[in-house]
């Protein structure tokens, strides 16, 4: 499987579709479909109906964010607060990093 872009905790920019120009954090990425979910204000919502359990004694439709596809996102360089495109490069400890390749800056 390849590596993606993505990871949980990212701050990241969606690109395309319904939620174009929102940013938001990455909460949860699902590798074997290639889909991320965001949190954010403007990221698109589905309706869930839930049943009744302990958590949601009511039951009834809840709103949470949809799964985005990661090939409509991009990071957001931590130096400049743009959307980038991602390296990955080896540091001076020998271990593999991932850096935003308009500024340089090592993402974490």
């Amino acid at each position: 499987m390849a590596k993606l872009h993505i990871k949980k905790g990212d701050t990241v920019k969606v690109m395309a579709g319904e939620s174009k120009g929102a940013q938001g954090t990455v909460r949860k990425v699902y590798p074997e479909t290639k889909r991320a979910i965001v949190e954010g204000a403007d990221i698109k919502m589905i309706s869930k109906h839930s049943k009744p359990n302990a958590a949601n004694p009511d039951g009834g439709i809840v709103k949470e964010e949809a799964p985005i596809h990661i090939s409509n996102l991009m990071v957001i360089d931590p130096k400049s607060g743009e959307a980038t495109k991602t390296g990955r490069k080896v540091d001076d400890n020998g271990k593999k990093v991932r850096y935003a390749k308009k500024s340089g800056e090592v993402i974490s």
